[in-house]
């Protein structure tokens, strides 16, 4: 049998990560959420297409669209508005694709695509940049 040297603070990090306190508490983020629904526009390695944002916080968003990206890939959302676009790239940090049922009388079953998304940076509006007085 082999035996391997643990690190201290690894093994903290994971009793952390165990802690009942923690476990117990159903939303164990810490940025404040925006609970906003509006239209974005896709760009990744896979191709463009529209999506819908959901639970935008200062760290990343969620992005319901019906062609996630690949897990690790990055994409430009752009977020349209009347006084300009603005983009931000993210890497997908994970996808989710989600099928529940409705009751009889509805049309059928719910599905929900998509993924979330961490912000890397945000682009610069170069158009808008020289019109800032």
């Amino acid at each position: 049998m082999l035996f391997s040297r643990r690190d201290p603070g690894r093994l903290e990090a994971r009793d952390r990560r165990r802690d009942p306190a923690r476990i117990a508490s159903p939303d164990r983020r810490t940025d404040t959420r925006l609970d906003k629904v509006f239209r974005v526009y896709l760009e990744g390695e896979h191709g463009m297409g529209l999506g819908i944002a959901r639970n935008i916080s200062e760290g990343g968003m969620f992005v319901e669209t019906r062609a996630p990206q690949p897990i690790g890939s990055q994409v430009r959302i752009t977020f349209p508005a009347d006084g300009g676009e603005m983009s931000a790239i993210g890497e997908v940090r994970y996808v989710c694709h989600l099928l529940g049922r409705t009751p009889v009388s509805d049309r059928g079953p719910l599905a929900l695509r998509g993924m979330g998304v961490r912000f890397l940076y945000f682009e610069a509006d170069e158009a808008g940049a020289g019109d800032v007085h």
